[in-house]
């Protein structure tokens, strides 16, 4: 439901072994988690990154185009904005995700400190 990581978290996550265990290929990774992503702030490098991992598992004649649209629109939910507050915990301004603290059914304090933590690049 909604954006979990941001482009940071993202990369961070897909280049380590954490996520998941099952390949240790980083664009397999980056494909897998691509659907978590939600962040207005994506680096221009990010277009690169992307299409890379369309053209190396996906067989993306042209993966440019499809790396950029994808980045811009981010599914339904769409990019969201992210903040560091005091003790570093990343949060957004998602509607729709479970760590935009202004949303009600957003995690507790402790758990989005764990989260941030857990994903911190």
């Amino acid at each position: 439901m909604g954006p979990g990581l941001s482009w940071a978290e993202l990369v961070a996550a897909a280049d380590s072994a954490r996520s998941g265990g099952t390949t240790a290929d980083p664009h397999a990774h980056l494909l897998l988690l691509l659907p978590a992503l939600g962040d207005d702030a994506v680096p221009e490098r990010a277009v690169d990154r992307l299409a890379a991992a369309l053209g190396a598992r996906m067989g993306v004649r042209t993966p440019r185009p499809l790396a950029a649209a994808l980045l811009e629109s981010q599914g339904p939910p769409g990019p969201s904005r992210w903040a560091t507050a005091h003790g570093g915990t990343r949060t957004n301004d998602g509607t729709c995700s479970f760590r935009n603290p202004a949303n009600g059914f957003a995690l507790a304090d402790d758990r989005l400190a764990r989260v941030s933590a857990a994903l911190t690049p």
